[in-house]
């Protein structure tokens, strides 16, 4: 099935999701809606064995549309984005990235979220939200357990991009395979899941998770809340925003 924004389909028990939103698949509020919908109708299919997020265009996604991070859109903008991880998290079958290009921003969240992250060599991964005065409220939450808290730190408070290398050592990606090789290497590792039982997938992926993320969606909102109550009432973050909608340096004012 071809929406707009995203193509949807499934084929030997493995949905799939591919971005399809030009090079960058910039996520707006429009693509995020059919993420969802797309992630729902997965949601109770007790058949799924996996499922694959994907892209078409040079990068996994270049992050949020910062023009709906502004003004009375950015509630909106945040209710939608924060939906794709909370129907991510009830997947009951395990859930797998395949990023080809650049994650950045609300694409490296939706990227390193899944419960496995493949990647081409030509893959890189970042959240540049320091930069324009925000913090990426999903990353914040997992990256101190992906990474540990040191790393996350430093990834979270310079804002610099890692290239697929360096995301498989800290332990942000499973796999990272050749360009010319990666779609053969992803498809066989798929094919692993076809062997396994499907209810005995589930219930491991539910027992990992138990250690990992304690009542994901009261966590969730209340980083939501701190980001629209307080991080958006500073001059700095609209300022951030603005500067780069303008494509300028920010002038901040430190509050």
């Amino acid at each position: 099935m071809i929406n707009d924004l995203i193509q949807v389909e499934k084929s030997n028990n493995i949905g799939k999701i591919t971005f399809n939103n030009g090079d960058w698949n910039i996520l707006n509020i429009a693509m995020m809606k059919q993420i969802n919908e797309a992630l729902e109708s997965f949601i109770n299919d007790q058949s799924l064995k996996a499922v694959v997020i994907d892209h078409n265009g040079r990068s996994f996604s270049a992050g949020v549309d910062v023009g709906e991070h502004m003004g009375d859109l950015a509630p909106k903008m945040l209710k939608e984005f924060h939906s794709m991880f909370k129907k991510l998290n009830r997947l009951k079958c395990p859930t797998i990235a395949s990023v080809k290009g650049a994650a950045l921003g609300g694409g490296c969240e939706v990227a390193v979220f899944c419960d496995m992250v493949f990647a081409s060599e030509k893959a890189k991964f970042g959240q540049p939200e320091i930069k324009v005065g925000v913090f990426p409220p999903i990353s914040v939450l997992i990256f101190p357990y992906l990474t540990g808290h040191k790393k996350a730190y430093e990834l979270l408070l310079q804002g610099e991009t890692i290239s697929a290398n360096e995301a498989h050592r800290l332990g942000l990606v499973n796999h990272v395979f050749p360009v010319d090789s990666y779609e053969q290497e992803f498809f066989k590792f798929l094919e692993k899941f076809n062997k396994l039982s499907t209810v005995v997938l589930q219930h491991t992926k539910k027992a990992i998770r138990l250690g990992f993320v304690n009542d994901f969606d009261s966590q969730i909102d209340k980083v939501e809340e701190y980001y629209l109550n307080e991080l958006m009432k500073t001059d700095d973050a609209n300022e951030g925003l603005k500067a780069f909608v303008e494509k300028r340096t920010p002038e901040w004012k430190n509050h």
